[in-house]
């Protein structure tokens, strides 16, 4: 009677514990591969225009994964290019958002935390989630942002092919 008790509550734990995790959401994550092959289709773009930037892919929570700094970019660039992918992956949107907020006057756009007002930073957007995000530096905004976009715009080929 006793060995049927223990079995019976372990049984039970079994059940809730598998039940539990039956229960636990999944995401798609930016690896390593991907992210290196993003910066790569960015920067294909970069000098087909013959640019000088820098090239940073971040992860879901903004997090450096990888960075290409091309010849002869301004070094202030790093810093700039990074921040603007953090923006675009911790907001789930263009950095440019921000950026035209203060052009409109609402200037309070500044103080949030994490968030650079600069066009250039991109969300890599894979089955409608963001799992990081292309931030681009050292051109002009627009043509800053159009390297990022080609950056993002490959992540899906780059996610599904093998690097999930």
């Amino acid at each position: 009677m006793k060995t049927h008790k223990i079995l019976l509550v372990l049984l039970a734990i079994t059940w809730w514990g598998v039940a539990a995790l039956a229960q636990l959401p999944t995401k798609q994550v930016l690896t390593l591969d991907a992210a290196k092959k993003i910066a790569a289709a960015a920067e294909v773009e970069a000098r087909k225009r013959a640019a000088t930037v820098v090239i940073a892919v971040v992860d879901d929570g903004g997090y450096l994964l990888v960075l290409e700094r091309l010849d002869d970019t301004q070094v202030a660039s790093v810093d700039v290019g990074i921040a603007k992918a953090r923006t675009a992956a911790i907001f789930r949107r263009p950095s440019k958002v921000f950026e035209d907020q203060v052009k409109n006057g609402r200037i309070s756009a500044l103080a949030l935390p994490g968030a650079v007002a600069l066009q250039g930073g991109v969300p890599i957007i894979i089955d409608g989630k963001v799992v990081g995000a292309v931030g681009v530096s050292g051109n002009s905004p627009q043509e800053d942002e159009d390297i990022a976009r080609a950056g993002a715009e490959s992540a899906a080929a780059a996610i599904k092919g093998g690097s999930k």
